[in-house]
């Protein structure tokens, strides 16, 4: 995605333009209507105008409502994390809010209890009541994250998991109680945990507890969690694609006596 063009590009469809046909592909709508709402949505509320928030008060957030993600900002943010469009918009929304007063907005994921764990480029939070978020697709698989962006970069990586798949996303590890009820009804269960004491300490309690977990740690390893490796890696093949390009034979000129260019034939 590019600011400066006014261009965006989802490489899980191979579809791009600019803002208004992202908007007419997300609402489904019209050009004219389209028009419509940017104009109405241009009092929009800016990352930069905001302050970091504290993430110990869930009782002071107050949801307004939620809606596909639109927003520039919100859409950068995910560009920047390596998810397309199409994968966050499969589970996740924009959702709007008011804390202590004041309106924010962030890409949302809900929970079963009706909470919102929300995420934006400057801080994560998150909406009472705090739960798990359990996807069920009517499947004996099941995946375990611990939080919102690790499933968006399984779902990212691999179009297939989201059909042979339940998910579970703990969005905290304080909710591990749950996560073995949930998983008693699974026969396979892929464990995608950080690589970090607190990750493997939970991935132990989640394997004592069924013979049916595979840890995927080792997937990612030398990581924090799938979304750093997902980044890593994305970064790493456009700087290959950017090698290869620069090998390819390129024309070739030369300057003739009053300066002006002519190719070599």
């Amino acid at each position: 995605m590019s600011k400066k063009l006014n261009r965006w590009y989802d490489h899980g469809e191979g579809t791009g333009g600019n803002v208004i046909d992202l908007v007419c592909k997300i609402t489904k709508s019209s050009v004219k209507e389209t028009l419509r709402f940017l104009e109405q949505d241009r009092a929009s509320f800016s990352f930069q105008q905001r302050p970091v928030l504290s993430n110990d008060n869930h009782n002071g957030i107050q949801i307004l409502h939620a809606r596909p993600t639109l927003h520039y900002g919100l859409l950068q943010y995910l560009f920047e994390r390596r998810i397309s469009i199409s994968t966050a918009s499969a589970i996740c929304m924009e959702v709007h809010y008011l804390n202590k007063g004041r309106r924010y907005f962030a890409i949302g994921l809900k929970n079963v209890s009706g909470g919102w764990e929300l995420r934006n480029k400057y801080y994560k939070n998150s909406s009472s009541p705090k739960d798990i978020t359990h996807i069920k697709n009517g499947i004996e698989k099941l995946i375990v994250t611990e939080g919102m962006f690790d499933l968006l970069s399984i779902l990212e990586g691999t179009e297939e998991s989201n059909l042979e798949y339940d998910f579970l996303v703990l969005n905290s590890t304080a909710f591990v109680s749950k996560a073995i009820e949930i998983m008693k009804g699974y026969l396979q269960i892929d464990l995608y945990l950080d690589n970090d004491s607190n990750g493997r300490r939970t991935t132990q309690k989640l394997m004592a507890h069924s013979i049916n977990c595979l840890d995927k740690s080792m997937l990612y390893e030398g990581f924090k969690d799938m979304n750093e490796w997902l980044i890593y890696n994305a970064k790493k093949r456009l700087g290959q694609e950017a090698r290869d390009v620069s090998l390819l034979p390129q024309k070739q000129t030369r300057f003739t006596p009053d300066g002006r260019k002519v190719k070599k034939k």
